[in-house]
Order: C-alpha cells, then structure tokens, then sequence
C-alpha cells in the first residue's frame, strides 16, 4: 500500500541494494571513483564508517572491466546513476524506503493533491509477497471501461512485471500525458490477459457520503489526500443538514495518504487532546492534538478491514482509544511507521522512514495491527454488506 508524503511536523516537507549498485558502475569507467566517496563517507548502522571499503572499491572495479569487456546491451549514463541511487536506499532493506528520480518525483507529487492523469484505480501493495492487487475501479474511468475489475491482480506495466516492484514507482508508470495509452496485464483466477488503458485526468473521488437512514450518516474515505479534509467537512455538512445524528465512517481499503489530512479530520471529531505521537530513531517525540473547539457529539461506528493502513490506522487508533466510535470489521494491515520525503537539488527525492508512530494509548501498531471491537468478516456468499449492517444495528441501539 503506498504510503504518501507526510506534509505535517513529522517530516515537512535495483532492488537488490549495494550489490545491485556496484553490478551496473560500467559508465567510461568512471563509476567506482565516484561511488568511493559515497562508500567512505557513508556511516554504517552503528554509526561507523562502512566495513570492508577497500574490499567494496576492488570488487566494483572488477565488475566495471567485465562489464566494459562483455557486456551486450546499449545503455545511459543516467539509467546507470538513477540505479546507484535506488539500489543505496533499497540495500536498507526497508520496502517503504526508496530513491524517485526527477520525473518519478514530479509524477508522485502528482497523486496526492488529487488530480492527475491516470487509468483511475486504486491499487493495494502486499509488501510480503510483493504482490499488486486492484481495490477499487472508479466508476466511469477508463479504468473502468478497458475492463479493469476490483480484486485483479496487476502482473505488467509496460511489458515488464511489477510483482515487488515499489507501488508509488509502478502508479507513476501508469500515469502520464493525457490521452496516451498504457498496457497492462492483468492476472485473474488463472487467466492472464492483456489491456490497454487510455489515461485522461481523473479526479480522485476521496469522500462518498450518503443517508443510511433518517438520522445515521455514511461517509466513506477512500484515501487521505489534500483535498480530502475540504471533501469531509463538506460531507459532513450535508449530513448534518439532511437529520444525521450518528456517523458511520468507511475506512475500508484505505491505504492510507497524508498525516496532516488525517489529523485536521479528526481534529472534527474528537474531543481535545492528543491524536497521535512519532519518536524518530533518538527518541525525540512529536505530537498532534485536537483542540477543544470542534467535537462530534453522536454515536460513530469505523470500518476497517486488512487493506485500512498507516494513516486509517492513525484514524481507527484515534477513534478506539478515545473511546468515541465502534470499529467494526477485521484486523488492519499493521503499518505504525511514518515516511517523508525529502527533495533533493536535482529535483529528484528520497523518500525515507523517519520515525514510529504511536496511538494516544501509546500502541505501536507496525506490523500488527488494530483489532476491531466487533470482528467481522465479509461473507462472501452475502449479498448485503454484512459490516455496514452491523454498524447500523450498533448506532440505532
């Protein structure tokens, strides 16, 4: 699940690590100085300087001649930098740690304030296996109409296999210039079959709302971007208009998005005090509260499944620890760490994990999870929403 800058106080602002890197140095030879100054400069996990430098400068040296020597296919200067630099951050071994060249950069920045020129689904990554599933297919997107369904695992962009590949990395590839096409395929049941999307801008639709009866309100969030909050308060304003005195809040395969967002959402809910903390790796702590001017005065009911991550889960975590809402549904994915990222002078960015985050009870979630109230599966032979059903019947006891 791709996790979004963090604009807030928390961070203002090839997959094969360090072997990857000295495996493709081969540019005029000039590669190996230039990463000697990064390798002896660089500090290790304990703080020191990386082991074995002389070893690393001779074995990359060594691969440069073979690969002057006998290597067959053309390749650029810059596909060779761009490698240096994803294969460093990758080498760090953690899956939401990663290097965006300029154009990757621009293209991610992008998606988050809502609007880009995409296919028009929301994906969801299983960092364990690696593999990209569909979630959601918006209605009328081309997404949509080239026969994309939710629940169809994304196999190739492009001809080349995404499966591992970072999920921000794989949404930049399939947007793009208005109007142009992107092929993918896509692999369902045992079936593999090939598609081409024409992108065209699309809208993200964040926030649904509707009544559920006369006096429960429904909102739906399907991810946390600047547009978002705006999207809510308008919903919420609605609701309230039309009788709502009691809320369901859907936060169903929501993969998460930007903690500032999420935080001025609850800042409407809940009563004053603190919404959630990160320590970074020296133990310096940062907070966010609600204040005490804005407060939701009914009865609130969460949804949540295995696909709710990081900032839903700053959300749900929020929510059960104040005790004001019923989280209803299934265990959350487990994702209790916060990225930033961070531009560099060339336009490109790094995007690093900077601190944990912890509910106001002081739980750290990461890779665990937050257990619903009432647990309660989907059924999949029901032809109702078995978990929105439940919320209702809580809200109206």
């Amino acid at each position: 699940m791709e996790e979004k800058q963090t604009k807030h106080s928390f961070g203002k602002g090839l997959l094969c690590g360090i072997l990857l890197c000295v495996m493709i140095l081969g540019v005029g030879g000039c590669a190996a100085p230039y990463l000697y100054g990064i390798f002896t400069t660089g500090r290790g996990h304990a703080g020191g300087a990386l082991e074995n430098e002389d070893g690393i400068i001779a074995k990359m040296e060594e691969l440069n001649s073979y690969i002057e020597a006998y290597y067959l296919f053309d390749y650029t200067d810059e596909d060779v930098e761009d490698g240096i630099y994803k294969g460093m951050m990758a080498g760090l071994g953690d899956v939401y740690t990663c290097y965006y060249t300029p154009e990757e950069y621009a293209s991610f920045m992008e998606s988050s304030n809502g609007n880009y020129s995409g296919i028009g689904a929301m994906l969801s990554q299983d960092y364990n296996t690696g593999i990209i599933t569909v979630v959601q297919v918006f209605e009328g997107s081309p997404a949509e109409e080239a026969g994309l369904q939710a629940e169809d695992i994304l196999y190739k962009v492009k001809g080349e296999e995404v499966t591992g590949v970072d999920l921000s990395l794989v949404v930049t590839d399939l947007k793009g210039e208005e109007g142009t096409d992107v092929d993918i395929s896509i692999v369902r049941g045992s079936e593999e079959i090939e598609l081409t999307v024409t992108r065209r801008s699309i809208e993200v639709p964040t926030v649904e709302s509707e009544m559920l009866t006369d006096t429960i309100g429904y909102i739906a969030i399907t991810e946390f971007d600047d547009v978002t909050d705006d999207q809510f308060l308008e919903a919420m304003e609605e609701l309230k208009a039309q009788g709502m005195e009691d809320l369901v809040i859907d936060l169903r395969n929501n993969g998460g998005g930007l903690v500032d967002v999420t935080c001025a959402i609850l800042d409407e809910l809940l009563p004053e005090g603190l919404i959630v903390y990160t320590e970074d790796k020296n133990g310096d702590r940062q907070e966010e509260y609600s204040d005490a001017e804005h407060y939701f005065s009914g009865n609130m009911a969460v949804l949540v499944n295995g696909n709710s991550a990081s900032a839903s889960e700053i959300f749900a975590g929020a929510i059960k620890d104040y005790g004001v809402g019923t989280l209803i549904g299934t265990q959350t994915f487990g994702k209790g760490i916060v990225q930033t990222l961070m531009p560099l002078s060339d336009g490109s960015a790094v995007k690093i994990t900077i601190s944990r985050y912890y509910t106001p009870a002081g739980n750290n979630i990461h890779e665990v999870g937050i257990t619903p109230d009432i647990v309660l599966e989907q059924s999949a032979d029901s032809a109702e929403d078995d978990q929105l059903k439940k919320a209702i019947e809580v809200l109206e006891r």
